[in-house]
């Protein structure tokens, strides 16, 4: 699988500003980084793992 190296990058940014244009650039990548933020604390916050973990606030079993 091919990776995305700088010269790519370069071209996705002049396409971008092309398409969308400069004034209007930041506020795009504003939303997105945004957008991703949400995404990512839904995901973690809906987790099935952390309802399997007990609490750490008990105080561990003594054996013996």
């Amino acid at each position: 699988m091919p990776s995305i190296g700088p010269m790519e990058l370069i071209v996705l940014l002049i396409l971008a500003l092309l398409v969308v244009g400069p004034r209007k650039l930041p506020e795009l990548g504003r939303s997105l980084g945004a957008g991703m933020r949400e995404f990512k604390d839904g995901v973690s916050k809906s987790d099935p793992r952390r309802s399997l973990r007990e609490p750490d606030d008990e105080p561990p079993a003594k054996t013996g």
